[in-house]
């Protein structure tokens, strides 16, 4: 079985517990729709965490968010295959997996496209304070011009991504203390243009910490849904 839900920000404890409720197996996989927070610090803390997700028996299969490292720049992660599409792995985590950006993963007999990344809001917060913040949290241009081409080549049932298409957003959760003028919606206007070429079953993204869903879009934060949901 497939779950799925939404950013957690470094702390485990919501995956421990759903875990301990629903006692997934080996067979299972949980996806993290991004902002998991297990790159983050760089340092013993991010360790601490991976330790208590490796403990868990299902597939942690994780999206890259915006406010964390790309495994490519942390020690230790190398590349590896993984159900027809490719993730970062680190040796002592086995089943703590970074999906590779615009790879296509077939899971359950499904095809799933990965799209990760976005804009940091708080960016500017975030830099005066001195917390992490990295200039690659958003799909650069190599990037979505790989999603486009697997997307001319390949049909898609699911889309996992962390922000969503420009046209979904859910305002009601934009932050009031930040001017929406400066805020760099780039990467949301690609993903319409994205979302406009394909004839999915359903899109699952996290990053507005709601839980909603508007037409085939799923957006998670507190909650799980499962692969029963497409």
């Amino acid at each position: 079985m497939i779950y799925l839900t939404g950013d957690i920000h470094g702390v485990s404890q919501k995956i421990v517990r759903f875990c301990a409720g629903v006692k997934p197996t080996k067979e299972d996989i949980i996806i993290i729709l991004g902002d998991v927070g297990a790159n983050f610090s760089g340092d013993k803390r991010d360790d601490e965490m991976k330790r208590e997700l490796s403990k868990l028996k299902p597939t942690i299969f994780c999206i890259h968010g915006n406010h964390e490292m790309r495994p490519q720049n942390v020690k230790g992660y190398e590349l590896k295959d993984y159900c027809g599409g490719k993730v970062w792995i680190q040796e002592q985590y086995p089943n703590l997996l970074f999906a590779k950006d615009g790879e296509i993963f077939e899971l359950e007999g499904l095809k799933y496209l990965v799209i990760g990344g976005a804009y940091s809001v708080d960016k500017y917060y975030r830099l005066r304070a001195g917390y992490g913040w990295w200039n690659d949290e958003q799909p650069d241009a190599a990037t979505k011009l790989y999603v486009e081409k697997q997307i001319l080549t390949n049909s898609i049932d699911v889309v996992l991504s962390h922000t969503c298409p420009y046209k979904y957003m859910p305002r009601e959760m934009f932050l009031p203390v930040v001017d929406q003028e400066s805020v760099d919606n780039s990467t949301e206007r690609w993903l319409d243009a994205i979302e406009e070429r394909l004839d999915y079953k359903a899109w699952f993204c996290g990053h507005f910490h709601t839980d909603k869903r508007i037409d085939k879009i799923h957006f998670l934060f507190h909650t799980f849904e499962s692969g029963s949901d497409i």
